[in-house]
């Protein structure tokens, strides 16, 4: 029984910053067009919302703010740990690149996120798809029942989490301890980019079959996150505008 209790709560950890979850699949756009994620100051405007990871946790503070000209989120996290989240449903056969910034002044010391009991990181970009759960192995299902009863929410069939790391190399991808249907990829590492307006690009569909060997069901949502809850840190964290594109035509 403590077993189990102890797996939910690690599960249940997992599940709130994915409030992204939708009923049924999500209605896709059959052509590709590109599509800027709402500003962050429009929550609770059927834009970003604060999401909660447990009340046993200090919540991460974000705030919309403006830098040159854009819309962009602080994220200050003290001993702390909670995601800003926007549904987004989307075809990643369609549309399937991701583009984000983000800056961080300073690297969470202690983090590594190979290592539960440190596994933290100044800037996170969390991705969910929906997908065929009863193909997931018996204790996979178990664990997303047990969280769905701790959190009163459905997860997601698969989470890809890019992440910023102390040492482990970009392109690194490093399973969950907490879940076998998360995996992290290192999109930045080392301090080279610290204070620095960092841009990135990723393909969602290849990042996908990188992490998971199978093309990716529809995506659910997005979520940004900066923690420190188990180092016991502080941490910053500042997000740029998000948005989906398309591949570019052929010829160009």
């Amino acid at each position: 029984m403590q077993t189990c209790l102890r797996a939910a709560r690690r599960i249940r950890h997992l599940v709130p910053f994915v409030a992204w979850l939708l009923a049924g699949t999500p209605a896709l756009a059959a052509d590709c067009t590109p599509r800027d994620l709402p500003p962050y100051d429009a929550a609770g405007k059927g834009g970003w919302a604060h999401v909660p990871l447990s009340k046993l946790k200090r919540d991460t503070k974000y705030a919309p703010a403006k830098e040159d000209g854009r819309s962009i989120l602080k994220a200050t996290a003290e001993d702390a740990a909670s995601a800003f989240v926007h549904l987004e449903p989307s075809d990643p056969a369609k549309r399937p690149f991701l583009e984000w910034s983000w800056r961080v002044p300073a690297l969470v010391e202690k983090a590594d996120n190979r290592d539960p009991k440190k596994e933290d990181s100044p800037a996170r970009l969390i991705v969910g798809f929906d997908g065929d759960k009863t193909t997931l192995t018996d204790a996979e299902q178990r664990r997303l029942s047990l969280a769905k009863k701790a959190s009163g929410r459905d997860a997601p069939f698969a989470t890809l989490m890019y992440i910023w790391s102390n040492r482990d190399p970009v392109g690194t991808v490093i399973p969950s301890a907490h879940s076998e249907r998360l995996k992290m990829i290192v999109v930045e590492s080392g301090a080279g980019g610290v204070g620095a307006w960092r841009n990135y690009r990723r393909n969602l569909a290849e990042d996908y079959r990188l992490a998971f060997g199978a093309a990716p069901g529809p995506m659910l949502g997005v979520a940004v996150m900066t923690d420190t809850d188990n180092t016991n840190a502080k941490a910053e964290g500042h997000y740029g505008p998000v948005r989906l594109a398309c591949p570019a035509p052929a010829g160009k």
